[in-house]
């Protein structure tokens, strides 16, 4: 991440394992590196649960990120992030990760709740999440992404 915050695109692809696109040097993306470097230097035991590289099988291609905004809190609730490369949006690759995401949190014994949160103007994620059995169970302001509505379904 601190790579990426560098603009250092090979040295980051080096470090992942994979080839990174220009995908990882956006504005947006370039946040959540930010966010996600001070909360790996205040709690480095939630690396698991941070923001990776998401790579398609089996072309071997990296498709976007993915992770969750920290480990279970207190509640035993974890929150879903992820987001698809512009090339590879409409293709099922964001239901799959957060198939991936909801299953990974379903089988940790700490959580009792996911939850993902969606801007109300974003179609396609609400879209995604359908068929999850996600409750709309609020809202809240968000500092990078403004107005969002939040969403959780029991683990």
């Amino acid at each position: 991440m601190t790579a990426l915050l560098g603009d250092d695109l090979a040295q980051a692809g080096a470090e992942a394992g994979v080839a990174l696109t220009e995908y990882f040097l956006t504005d947006k993306a370039k946040w959540v590196w930010r966010y996600r470097v001070g909360q790996l230097t205040s709690d480095p035991a939630g690396a698991g649960w941070l923001t990776k590289a998401v790579v398609a099988d089996p072309e071997g291609v990296v498709v976007g990120y993915a992770g969750y905004h920290g480990p279970p809190d207190e509640a035993g609730m974890v929150e879903i992030g992820y987001s698809v490369a512009p090339g590879y949006r409409r293709q099922g690759y964001a239901r799959q990760m957060l198939t991936e995401l909801v299953r990974r949190a379903v089988a940790e014994v700490r959580v009792s709740t996911v939850r993902v949160t969606i801007s109300p103007d974003n179609t396609a994620s609400l879209a995604t999440i359908s068929g999850f059995g996600f409750t709309e169970v609020g809202e809240q302001g968000d500092e990078e992404d403004g107005m969002e509505l939040i969403f959780e379904v029991p683990a």
